[in-house]
Formats: structure tokens, C-alpha cells, sequence
């Protein structure tokens, strides 16, 4: 298949979704949505919690950035 054809087919399949959406079961949405407000009965072992940095502030001191754009 050669590059015209193929950019046919995408144009087809692109002014197919955008013209002809898909059926949206919005009361299904609505209760997945309402059902996700609630802590999640899962739990997960975070192996990597000693190694996370909860401080959020910027350090002074810090060496800057090296690939950071250099300020004139």
C-alpha cells in the first residue's frame, strides 16, 4: 500500500470519529463516577515510600538544575 492510500484511509477513519460518534451509556458513567467518591478497597505496598522526598520546597542551596537553560 502506498502513501496516498494510506492517508486515505486515515483521513476515512479520522472524519469517522469525528462525525459519527459512539453510543455513550451516560447512566453507566454516571454510576462509575458516583461510585469512585469513596476510599478504594484495594491496598498497595509502596516497596519505594523510604526512598520518596515529601518536601515540596525548593532548597536555596541546592545545586541549579544542569540542563536547565542557561540565565543571561
Amino acid at each position: 500500500m502506498g502513501r496516498g492510500r494510506a492517508k486515505a484511509k486515515q483521513t476515512k477513519v479520522a472524519r469517522e470519529l469525528k462525525y459519527h460518534s459512539p453510543n455513550t451509556d451516560l447512566t453507566a458513567l454516571q454510576r462509575e463516577l458516583a461510585g469512585a467518591g469513596g476510599k478504594s478497597e484495594q491496598h498497595f505496598d509502596d516497596d519505594y515510600k523510604e526512598y520518596v522526598d515529601d518536601d515540596d520546597e525548593d532548597h536555596a542551596g541546592d545545586d541549579p538544575d544542569p540542563w536547565a537553560p542557561a540565565t543571561r
